[in-house]
C-alpha cells in the first residue's frame, strides 16, 4: 500500500486560548489535489497553518510521508519537501522576480529544487518579467511567483491558500493549468479556495469544514450528488 502524503488525524489547534480546530481528521494521497471549503472562519486556513507548526499550539498528529510532525518546528516540517503559500503572498517588494526565486535555499530533504527554466517554462509572465522589482508586478504575477519560489524550495506537497482569490479570469485559467501540470509531475497540493468554479474541475476530492471540524468529504465524481448540500453550506 502507498504512504499517505499527508494524514491528518485528530487536529486541535489554538490561537492563545481561542480553540479554533476541534479534531480534523484527512487525508491525502500522492499526486492528489485536494480542497477545503467553507465558509470564511470555518478553520480552512488555520488548517494549513496547523500543518506548518504555525499555531500558537496544536495537538493530534500529523503524517507527512508517514513523518509524525506534531512536535516538529516549522523549519524542520519545510525539510520533508512542504511549501506553504500564504494568502498574503509575502513577496520581497525591493528584489526582482529573479532574486525572489534566488534567495531561499533548497531545503527538501531530496536536496534538489525545480530549476530556474523549468518554473520559467511553468510561469512564462516570470520569464518576462525576471528582472522587475517586486513593487512592480501585478497581483497576478506575485501569486505565480510566490508559488514558483516554494517549488524552487524543493516541495512537493503545497499548501496553497486563496490563490485565485482577486485575480483577472485569464490569471486564473493559468493557475488551474499549473496545478494540473504539477499533479501530473507527481506533486501533492492541498488548496484553501473560496471560488468554488475555479477548485471544482481541477480537484481530486473536497473537504467541507464548519466551526473547526471536517463536515463531508467526497470525491470529484460524487460533486453533483452534493450540488444542493454544497449551495447550502456554502452559498454556491
Amino acid at each position: 500500500m502507498t504512504q499517505a502524503a499527508l494524514e491528518i488525524q485528530g487536529l486541535h489547534a489554538w490561537y492563545g486560548e481561542s480553540h479554533v480546530l476541534h479534531g480534523v481528521d484527512l487525508h491525502v494521497d500522492r499526486a492528489e489535489v485536494v480542497t477545503l471549503l467553507g465558509r470564511n472562519g470555518a478553520g480552512r486556513t488555520t488548517t494549513l497553518r496547523a500543518l506548518m507548526g504555525l499555531t500558537d499550539a496544536r495537538r493530534g498528529s500529523v503524517r507527512i510521508g508517514g513523518v509524525e510532525t506534531i512536535g516538529m518546528p516549522t523549519r524542520r516540517i519545510a525539510h520533508l519537501g512542504v511549501g506553504y503559500c500564504p494568502e498574503e503572498r509575502g513577496i520581497f517588494a525591493s528584489l526582482s522576480t529573479e532574486e525572489n526565486l534566488l534567495l531561499p535555499p533548497v531545503v527538501a530533504s531530496s536536496g534538489r529544487g525545480m530549476p530556474l527554466d523549468q518554473i520559467y517554462a511553468l510561469f512564462p509572465n516570470l520569464k518576462g518579467r525576471a528582472a522587475a522589482q517586486g513593487t512592480r508586478l501585478s497581483g497576478g504575477e506575485q501569486q505565480m511567483l510566490a508559488i514558483a519560489r516554494i517549488l524552487r524550495a524543493g516541495a512537493d506537497l503545497l499548501l496553497l491558500d486563496e490563490i485565485s482569490e482577486g485575480l483577472a479570469p485569464v490569471i486564473v485559467q493559468a493557475l488551474a493549468r499549473m496545478i494540473r501540470v504539477l499533479r501530473e509531475r507527481g506533486m501533492t497540493i492541498v488548496m484553501v479556495e473560496q471560488n468554488f468554479h475555479f477548485a471544482a474541475p481541477i480537484s481530486d476530492r473536497f473537504y467541507v469544514m464548519e466551526h473547526g471540524r471536517i463536515v463531508d468529504a467526497f470525491a470529484s465524481t460524487h460533486l453533483q450528488a452534493r450540488a444542493s448540500a454544497l449551495r447550502s453550506r456554502l452559498g454556491i
